[in-house]
């Protein structure tokens, strides 16, 4: 960590007589109109280290609170990740943003993404998204998923059978990501060894934390280890991937077993098959997406059933009327889930309280004005979860636990935005609903369990997380 501000400072030397040069010489006509109120920080650096630093001190609302107090509700200028951006803030702003994908403003991600999965440079990682997201619909809908319930039931038994049980204290967050991980690399590419998917776990970690950081390459990093964590892993992937053509080619695999399959025999407009780097990179960010996100919203789910031990009861109430009308050895099915209605509103609050994704970026494609502010091509737009979840206006008394926000019709719409929205919705959002319900299911039937560390810190990086990990005492139900 001293490294890394260390180089942040040296940099900030080098490029401040060139920044104060641009800024004291651009000329004037280049100058935009009305932006929104707002300070861009300090030179390249902008307000990156406040926007980063809020999150690792478990604050990450403050960085958006803050500014809306002091300069607007609806959007404020910032700059951060070396971009000038427009932060929109509340629910009309998000109405307005998911409404105009593709319209006024496109999906964005800073340029540490092109560095570390290198071979979406043939296009951009804008147009792979769009080539992902064309391919995950049918596989992610929950009529595909439908069949992987039991599959999914199966390994989370194994997972607490290996990591949970005959354990008087457990450190929850390792082993969410863990569980995740292993539903990721089993429905995504058919690996099931635990030893084998232990051997990516540590790297994927590493990725995760140096996607969303400063794109500063020296050794020590968070960005500098992600990518050496990216060269690893896609050789890894590399061999599976050669392995699995010629399984397909020998009638050894099933052409619709599971995403990489697909990929694999995916052509393009011009008949052209996927090179293997380019599957690797989509593999590579579908398994981070796969787990991460619903590993942290596991974690606090724990923690949260912790805290509150009436919310726990009626969850396993729920819970154990469906593990009752189980014949032995009868695994979860669809049906059981949707029987999960109450277990499912303690998660979505729980993603209310700690969203796992804690916001996104958009680039601007045409100048617009909004809210009677000037927002220019090329700048970035952030919105941010935080700016409704906890916002009285939108949700009462809003750090009140309370599952019932989510009877009935649910918040108001654009309101809860875990999943983003519009265009862009997670398209996960049903294969994170399923491992959630189906990791909940196995935990209370087994246990209740208290927090060894009261009053632990949350920090932000770049998923929120207990600092310690959520370390827990188990107390297992009497058979």
């Amino acid at each position: 960590m001293d490294l890394f501000f260390l180089s942040m400072l040296l940099l900030l030397l080098l490029s401040l007589p060139l920044s104060l040069g641009f800024l004291l010489f651009r000329p004037k006509s280049q100058l935009p109109g009305n932006l929104p109120p707002g300070k861009m920080g300090l030179p390249f650096i902008g307000e990156s280290l406040e926007f980063l630093s809020t999150g690792r001190k478990g604050y990450p609302e403050k960085f958006i609170y803050d500014r809306m107090a002091k300069y607007s509700s609806q959007v404020f200028k910032t700059s951060i990740l070396g971009e000038s951006a427009a932060v929109f803030c509340g629910t009309a702003c998000n109405k307005f943003l998911f409404s105009n994908e593709n319209k006024l403003v496109i999906s964005w991600w800073p340029n540490a993404v092109n560095k570390i999965f290198p071979s979406s440079l043939q296009t951009s990682s804008k147009e792979e998204a769009k080539k992902m997201r064309s391919m995950l619909p049918g596989f992610l809908k929950p009529e595909a998923l439908q069949r992987y319930i039991g599959l999914m039931d199966g390994i989370a038994q194994r997972h607490f059978e290996s990591n949970w049980d005959n354990k008087q204290e457990v450190i929850v967050f390792p082993l969410a990501k863990r569980f995740t991980f292993w539903l990721a690399c089993r429905l995504f590419m058919s690996i099931e060894d635990p030893d084998h998917v232990a051997k990516f776990a540590d790297p994927f970690n590493v990725i995760a934390s140096g996607i969303i950081s400063i794109p500063i390459d020296l050794p020590g990093t968070p960005f500098n280890r992600a990518i050496k964590a990216s060269k690893f892993i896609r050789k890894e992937l590399l061999v599976i991937i050669k392995q699995r053509k010629m399984d397909l080619a020998d009638n050894r695999a099933s052409s619709t077993q599971d995403i990489l399959s697909h990929m694999l025999l995916a052509r393009d407009g011009e008949g052209q098959y996927m090179n293997e780097l380019d599957i690797a990179d989509k593999i590579l960010g579908l398994l981070i997406g796969g787990h991460d996100t619903a590993s942290a919203a596991i974690t606090f789910v724990v923690k949260y059933l912790a805290e509150l031990p009436e919310v726990y009861n009626e969850v396993y109430k729920e819970q154990m009327e469906i593990a009752k009308s189980k014949a032995p050895g009868e695994l979860l099915n669809w049906e059981d889930i949707q029987k999960m209605k109450y277990s499912w509103n303690v998660a979505c609050e729980v993603m209310r309280l700690a969203p796992p994704l804690q916001g996104s970026f958009r680039e601007v494609i045409t100048d617009f004005v909004y809210s009677g502010f000037s927002i220019p091509k090329g700048w970035k737009l952030y919105w941010s979860t935080h700016s409704t979840h906890r916002n009285p206006e939108c949700f009462p008394e809003p750090e009140k636990f309370d599952p019932s926000r989510f009877e009935g019709n649910g918040p108001a719409p654009y309101t809860y935005v875990p999943f983003g929205g519009g265009p862009r919705m997670c398209p996960g959002k049903e294969y994170a609903r399923l491992e959630i319900l189906v990791f909940m299911h196995n935990v209370v039937k087994r246990f209740k369990w208290e927090k060894l560390l009261k009053n632990e810190k949350i920090i932000v990086d770049p998923m929120p997380m207990p600092a310690k990990g959520l370390p827990v005492r188990l107390y297992p139900h009497k058979a």
